[in-house]
């Protein structure tokens, strides 16, 4: 049974060039071997937000990332702005361009950080298998190239059953985001998030293709850890709309949900 050690040490995800950041080629995606991989972009997103001022007391509970298209491998820039400032709730945006266009958007919500003991409730979630007792994930696209999984990022499989609709798995992100900084929770939580279309998927991969067009991560408590366990649905309807959800777990147990809308076409 293989364990859990530490992630072998890879390059930053992204590195600062100019006014924004050059992605390496560990960001590739399973779809273009031009493209980006969805999780690297939108832990870049997070990574973003939470530097995005006022908001040290305040926690990340809601983040959707818009993909307006795909994000060539090479230089981005990011933007954000605080779209409503307050002590309690906030919303912060941000932006993503690429290769001259805009390429995806996004919102958080904050809120108030508090010490309330007595307020603690949740309806029972049942755990997942600990990432030792899972086996490592065979990469999505064929290999010979740097991927995002399995070169950058870890995936141990620990429940249902891949292309059945509904599997779970825990993810972990091998390297630095940035240099010397490596991913916050909130990024790791993002960045699984976006694997959930992939591990369940209900269509054959080398016959459909089924993109994420928009990733939203709903969370009550902060992750904590390297892991970051995701039991992940998927439904894809004859009309050629999809939807992968997921509930997200750090090792202590559920920290939230995920949804992404999926675009379903033949290859």
């Amino acid at each position: 049974m293989p364990h859990a050690d530490a992630p072998a040490a890879v390059a930053p995800l992204f590195e600062p060039a100019g006014d924004g950041f050059a992605a390496a080629q560990t960001t590739r995606g399973p779809w273009d071997e031009r493209m980006m991989h969805g999780a690297p972009v939108s832990a870049l997103l997070a990574h973003a937000i939470e530097r995005t001022d006022p908001g040290s007391e305040l926690a990340a509970t809601r983040l959707t990332v818009e993909f307006l298209s795909g994000v060539p491998i090479g230089p981005v820039a990011v933007g954000t702005s605080l779209a409503k400032p307050g002590r309690r709730f906030q919303i912060v945006d941000a932006t993503l361009d690429a290769d001259g266009r805009r390429a995806c958007l996004a919102r958080a919500v904050r809120l108030r950080r508090a010490d309330l003991p007595q307020a603690a409730a949740a309806a029972p979630v049942p755990p997942l298998p600990p990432p030792e007792a899972g086996e490592p994930l065979a990469p999505f696209a064929a290999p010979g190239r740097e991927l995002f999984h399995p070169d950058a990022a870890e995936i141990r499989h620990v429940a249902g059953e891949i292309g059945s609709g509904h599997a779970a798995a825990w993810i972990r992100m091998r390297g630095d985001l940035l240099p010397g900084e490596p991913p916050s929770p909130l990024a790791r939580a993002v960045a699984a998030a976006d694997f959930a279309n992939g591990l369940s998927h209900v269509l054959a991969l080398g016959d459909w293709t089924f993109v994420n067009t928009e990733l939203t991560v709903h969370l009550h408590r902060h992750p904590e850890g390297e892991w970051i366990g995701l039991d992940a649905r998927t439904l894809s309807e004859a009309t050629g709309i999809g939807l992968a959800t997921g509930v997200l777990h750090d090792l202590r147990g559920p920290i939230g949900i995920c949804a992404e809308s999926l675009f379903v076409e033949p290859r």
